[in-house]
């Protein structure tokens, strides 16, 4: 153990603990702008230097290790006038027009400067603007960028494809995209980690809630509106709202009394998306087509975005199947409006999601006898909900828990678990088996590949499951710097599987680029076992089970992989050789 005092505290702590986690187990806040554990410990920001006795130079928190002895100030006259000093000179090179800023209120470098009382700005401001393509589903505000290199070091160590990277020199130091490319040339997967990382609002994703209230306005159009699973786990947070009050059906309360004509819970086609991806895999692990190379799900637009460019040899290996999001939009725009009597086109789509690269996925176009268009026509990430939620002037605790609407109302525990790694293949698995065997495996029989941590061994889970004389090999990985780890060991023959989940954002849906922002925090884990006790307390665990998808396939699809079912909730991720 290490002995020290810091603010007159003396305090033990481990070895090569830092100065700033120290001070943090003793409950002493040190702030910072730039700093991530692990991740980004360059002490670029100089926020969080704090007064070593016996030092003249003030020293960073962030990457100097508590040593024996030492006697520390983190807030004396001269760490406060440094600090002053250095947030005025990070404020002189950002926009700071805040009211007109998604971070507003949710902005480290605003409470940093609101806590230092710093009302003006001594310097010269000098703001650097850079073209950017506004129609983007990501969008970057080059004003409001503040050099921390968290964006790089998030796309570099954690998802691997290094689309952000520092350019120029001296006072000319700035952050763009990388290898003098624009955002649409670089291989981005839209994972929404540089946004969610960033502690100021430089990164963001498109705004399209104004495209939601014009539809919502028209009297010739239909507002119909899902709510992704992982959104019920993140959504109170924002409002104050316990994770237990926070139910799906007060999002669809929401949306009613905001305008929309019908609102689904996205759990039933998660449950259809299971139907159709789980007998896809059996014929094709009865085939013996996966006897080289496994399955991938295609329920994550970023994982499809990163495969498609990082290794297009294994597109093939893909599951047909659509994601949820666009398997709703299909039904939506076909069986639910022969059901209304109207046009495909007076329906208008609209998905919650906790995901930015929704936004991308929802251009698949969609050509169905004489109608085309897409399945889904905006998509708007959680945040982008609670902005609606306040612009609405609805006061949470006037919200109601109330069911979806028919004829798609009902949702399984295993719809639900959609939202967490290792979800979608528990999901799946427990309707294989009834598949294979005619009988429910017990709802617990596949847990084995749920995470056990965030990010717990890196990211991967591995299972083998026995049903009578089958063998069954799954792994399951979130993170796209995991995912080409895992990649690349099934290249070389180092890892052999049947079933492969793979989900962009670490820890999953959960942990989308499109969830509520909590600087350095890492909520994914926490929702996804919120999640998981919803599952638990289910009426309902197995997608097979879900009275309204056997109503649709009785009257609509016929069976799971049928034609009609191939036309509408299947897609191809190669395009045909002309």
């Amino acid at each position: 153990m290490v002995n020290l005092t810091i603010d007159g505290k003396q305090i033990s702590v481990q070895e090569n603990t830092t100065i700033m986690d120290a001070a943090a187990q003793n409950g002493i806040h040190i702030p910072k702008l730039c700093y991530l554990k692990d991740i980004n410990e360059i002490a670029a920001c100089r926020v969080c230097v704090v007064e070593l006795e016996g030092k003249e130079k003030l020293i960073t928190s962030c990457n100097n290790v508590a040593e024996e002895g030492m006697v520390i100030f983190t807030n004396s006259p001269k760490v406060r006038k440094h600090r002053k000093t250095t947030v005025e000179l990070i404020l002189s090179q950002h926009d700071c027009q805040c009211v007109t800023c998604a971070r507003s209120g949710n902005c480290s470098l605003q409470k940093i400067a609101n806590d230092l009382n710093i009302l003006q700005i001594p310097y010269r401001q000098t703001l650097e603007r850079q073209k950017w393509n506004q129609s983007f589903p990501l969008i970057r505000d080059s004003a409001k960028c503040i050099k921390c290199m968290r964006c790089v070091q998030i796309c570099d160590k954690v998802q691997g494809l290094g689309v952000w990277d520092v350019e120029g020199t001296g006072s000319r130091t700035t952050v763009n995209v990388s290898r003098l490319r624009s955002i649409e040339e670089a291989d981005c997967a839209l994972c929404g980690q540089c946004i969610t990382h960033c502690p100021v609002g430089a990164l963001r994703e498109r705004d399209d809630t104004e495209k939601v209230w014009d539809a919502i306005a028209d009297p010739e159009k239909i507002v119909v509106a899902q709510v992704a699973p992982a959104v019920r786990a993140a959504w109170g947070e924002q409002l104050g709202l316990k994770s237990e009050e926070a139910t799906v059906g007060k999002i669809l309360d929401a949306l009613k009394k905001m305008g929309a004509d019908y609102a689904f819970d996205t759990t039933f086609s998660a449950d259809l998306t299971i139907m159709e991806e789980g007998t896809e895999f059996l014929r094709r692990f009865t085939s013996g087509e996966l006897k080289q190379r496994p399955m991938f799900t295609s329920c994550c637009p970023g994982w499809i975005r990163f495969i498609k460019t990082q290794y297009p040899d294994l597109v093939r290996y893909l599951s047909t199947a659509k994601s949820p999001q666009q398997m709703f939009g299909a039904v939506m725009k076909t069986y639910f409006a022969e059901q209304l009597k109207v046009a495909p086109e007076q329906i208008y789509t609209v998905s919650v999601m906790p995901c930015v690269a929704k936004k991308a996925e929802c251009e698949m176009e969609l050509f169905y006898e004489e109608y085309a268009g897409h399945d889904v026509d905006t998509v708007i990430t959680t945040r982008e909900l609670v902005k609606m939620i306040r612009s609405a002037h609805i006061s949470p605790d006037t919200l109601e828990d109330i069911p979806g609407d028919r004829p798609m109302q009902e949702g399984t525990g295993a719809g639900v678990i959609f939202g967490a790694t290792g979800g979608v293949m528990e999901a799946a698995l427990r309707s294989a088996y009834f598949l294979l065997k005619g009988s429910n495996p017990p709802a617990e029989a596949f847990t084995s590949v749920r995470s056990q941590g965030f990010n717990q061994n890196h990211g991967v889970q591995e299972a083998d499951f026995q049903i009578d004389d089958i063998t069954v090999r799954t792994a399951v990985v979130s993170g796209l710097g995991n995912t080409r780890a895992l990649l690349e060991r099934i290249r070389r023959g180092k890892a052999q599987y049947d079933f492969v989940e793979v989900m962009a954002c670490p820890g999953g849906c959960v942990g989308g680029g499109g969830q509520p922002i909590h600087d350095g925090e890492e909520r994914a884990f926490d929702r996804g076992k919120n999640l998981y006790d919803l599952d638990e307390n289910a009426s309902l665990r197995f997608s097979h089970e879900n009275p309204d998808v056997r109503t649709m396939y009785e009257s609509y699809f016929g069976n799971p992989n049928s034609h009609k079912a191939h036309m509408l909730l299947h897609t191809e991720h190669e395009r045909p050789a002309e």
